[in-house]
C-alpha cells in the first residue's frame, strides 16, 4: 500500500497567485520525494491559529508569505541566526524538537543575483526599496556580499533608519525616506515594498540609476511590474521580476525539509511565460 506523501504548503494573502505549489511539485518530482504542497488563504490575525491546525493535521513544513512572515517569527520556537536577525520568517519546520523559524528569501536573492544573472554585489552601492519583512529577510546575505553600500528607503523614513541600526555591525547601511534620495545614484535598485501587490512602484526621483544600473524586483508576474516598467524608462542595462528569487528561495526550504538539493535552473525555465 502506498505511504501517503508527506504535507507541506504556503500561507498568505492573497495566495492564489502563487507558484510555490508548481515549484514543489517540480522539485519532488526531480528529486523522488512523496509530498504535496498546497496554497491556504489564511485571513488577517489567523496565521497562528491557521499554522497550529495545519501541524496538527500532520503538516511538515511551512512557506509563509505577505503578509504573515513577522508573525511566523513570533510563532516559532526556535529561530536561525538569520531569521533572528531578520525578525521575519519564511520557511517553518515542524519536528521533535519543536517548530523551527527559518527565512531563505536573502539567499534566494543573493543566489538569483550572482550565481543565475552573474552579477557581483561586492563593492556595488544599493537601493532597499521598504521597510517591512520582505526587506528585512534579504538585508542579511546582501549585506554580507560586501556592497559598498546598502541604503534602505521608507515612505516612512524611521522605519527604514530603524531597521538599517538593527544591521549596522554588518557593513554600511542606512536608513531614509524616498523623498531624500534625490542626487543619489546607485548600481542597482531592489523593490521590496508592498506596492507591488497593488501593480503600482513607488514615487521616485529620475536619475537614481547610475549607468549600467540594475533594476530588481521581489515581486513577479506573467507580464512586467509597475517597478520593472520604471527601471526601463530610466534605461537599466538590465530588469528583473522575482521569479529566479522565488525558486532559489524555495529550493532552500526543500533543502531544510527534506536534506536534498533541487535543481532550480530547470524550474525557472519551465515557470518563464513563453
Amino acid at each position: 500500500m502506498p505511504t501517503a506523501p508527506d504535507l507541506y504548503a504556503v500561507m498568505g494573502n492573497p495566495v492564489a497567485h502563487s507558484k510555490s505549489p508548481q515549484i514543489h511539485a517540480l522539485f519532488a518530482a526531480q528529486t523522488g520525494q512523496n509530498l504535496e504542497y498546497r496554497a491556504i488563504l489564511v485571513e488577517p490575525g489567523q496565521f497562528a491559529t491557521a499554522a497550529r491546525d495545519f501541524r496538527a493535521a500532520g503538516g511538515k513544513g511551512l512557506n509563509i508569505t505577505v503578509p504573515f512572515k513577522q508573525d511566523a517569527w513570533v510563532f516559532a520556537d526556535i529561530l536561525s541566526a538569520r531569521a533572528e536577525r531578520a525578525g521575519a520568517v519564511n520557511t517553518l519546520i515542524f519536528d521533535r524538537s519543536g517548530v523551527r523559524g527559518d527565512n531563505t528569501d536573502g539567499l534566494g536573492l543573493v543566489r538569483d543575483l550572482t550565481v543565475n544573472h552573474g552579477y557581483a554585489l561586492s563593492g556595488r552601492r544599493i537601493l532597499l526599496l521598504g521597510a517591512g519583512g520582505a526587506a528585512r529577510g534579504v538585508l542579511q546575505p546582501l549585506l554580507l556580499e560586501k556592497p559598498e553600500q546598502v541604503v534602505i528607503a521608507n515612505r516612512t523614513a524611521e522605519k527604514a533608519l530603524e531597521l538599517s541600526m538593527r544591521f549596522s555591525d554588518l557593513g554600511r547601511v542606512s536608513g531614509r525616506g524616498f523623498a531624500e534620495l534625490v542626487g543619489r545614484q546607485f548600481d542597482l535598485i531592489i523593490h521590496a515594498t508592498a506596492a507591488g501587490l497593488d501593480h503600482q512602484a513607488p514615487q521616485l526621483p529620475d536619475e537614481m540609476l547610475a549607468s549600467g544600473g540594475w533594476c530588481y524586483d521581489l515581486m513577479y508576474g506573467d507580464q512586467p511590474t509597475a517597478f520593472m516598467r520604471w527601471g526601463q524608462a530610466q534605461g537599466a542595462a538590465q530588469v528583473m521580476d522575482g521569479l529566479g528569487m522565488l525558486v532559489e528561495q524555495a529550493a532552500q526550504s526543500f533543502q531544510l525539509w527534506r536534506g536534498v538539493w533541487p535543481e532550480t535552473q530547470p524550474v525557472i525555465a519551465a515557470l518563464r511565460p513563453r
